[in-house]
């Protein structure tokens, strides 16, 4: 069975998945979903958050990760080389080259998702990065949107500006929370 390419994010009502600057901060952090977070969902904490919690990734959904620069970017301004060190970490990017130890550049991120997918391992995490969601629409087979109850106007899209694109994708699941976050679970159609 190949390997699944799971988009897991936290998105606004209104299909945001950051604000115009980048800022994700009007997602609430509190509340009764953060326990669905830390345990069915874990391995897709950074390392560094996940040893400030004493919390140990369980290894069971996510071996990789890829995300886009700007996400990247956001742990290398804070000087953490490796915000996933428990995975296999690839950042696409184009303009750069030299990677840290631990840490694959890739320029060609849908060549790379492919290559990743034929590779024995749990899921690949796509990470952040709306522009970067939406190039690798075509490999998405999993969707898990954390739908938080804001409305943000304007921002980062869930997929970027992929324009005209149709990927038909099944409800799996749907959870509520006090909180008024919904997880919603889709799977790729096959229709």
């Amino acid at each position: 069975m190949m390997r699944e390419l799971v988009y897991y994010v936290a998105v606004s009502i209104d299909g945001y998945i950051a604000a115009p600057d980048g800022s994700y901060d009007a997602f609430p952090i509190e509340g009764d979903h953060m326990a669905v977070y830390l345990s069915d969902f874990a391995d897709a904490l950074p390392s560094h958050v996940l040893a400030a919690l004493g919390v140990q990734p369980p290894g069971n959904r996510f071996d990789t990760v890829i995300q886009g620069r700007a996400s990247y970017d956001v742990a290398r301004a804070a000087g953490i080389e490796r915000p996933y060190a428990h995975l296999s970490e690839f950042v696409a990017t184009r303009s750069e080259a030299a990677s840290p130890d631990g840490v694959t550049f890739t320029a060609d991120a849908l060549s790379t998702v492919r290559e990743l997918k034929r590779r024995e391992g749990l899921a690949i995490y796509l990470c952040g990065g709306g522009s970067l969601a939406g190039e690798l629409l075509p490999e998405i087979d999993r969707l898990i949107l954390k739908r938080n109850p804001v409305v943000l106007g304007d921002g980062v899209r869930l997929f970027g500006a992929t324009g005209a694109v149709v990927q038909n994708f099944d409800l799996v699941s749907c959870r509520r929370f006090e909180s008024g976050v919904v997880i919603e679970e889709y799977v790729r159609s096959v229709r």
